[in-house]
């Protein structure tokens, strides 16, 4: 996945990447951290953090509800590394404020 965000980013590097993280399956901080240094390394610019919710008993169990803090310091490591928009919190989700992104506004 990595390689493939890289490879675009180079093929395309007026166009924003964006990837996303789902928490709360069992995931450290140090883990998603050395995520985020990996993803921003392979040229992802946008990022979106999010508390991974059971959709149904068929699916895997929340591990654990990420504090909207550890949401907060996430986002200040994601801005530190270099990311140019870090969306961080329970209730992100991969499109979020994907029409206000695509559009080039600033997104809060």
């Amino acid at each position: 996945s990595l390689q493939l965000l890289q490879k675009f980013k180079q093929q395309h590097p007026e166009i924003p990447t964006k990837s996303g993280l789902m928490m709360g399956l069992g995931e450290s901080n140090d883990d998603i951290a050395k995520v985020l240094e990996d993803l921003h390394a392979h040229g992802v610019t946008m990022l979106t953090l999010g508390q991974y919710l059971q959709p149904s008993l068929q699916h895997l169990a929340v591990e654990r509800y990420v504090p909207p803090i550890e949401f907060d310091m996430l986002a200040k490591r994601a801005k530190e590394i270099g990311f140019h928009h870090a969306a961080c919190g329970p209730f992100v989700r991969s499109s979020y404020h994907a029409d206000l992104q695509a559009s080039g506004q600033e997104v809060k």
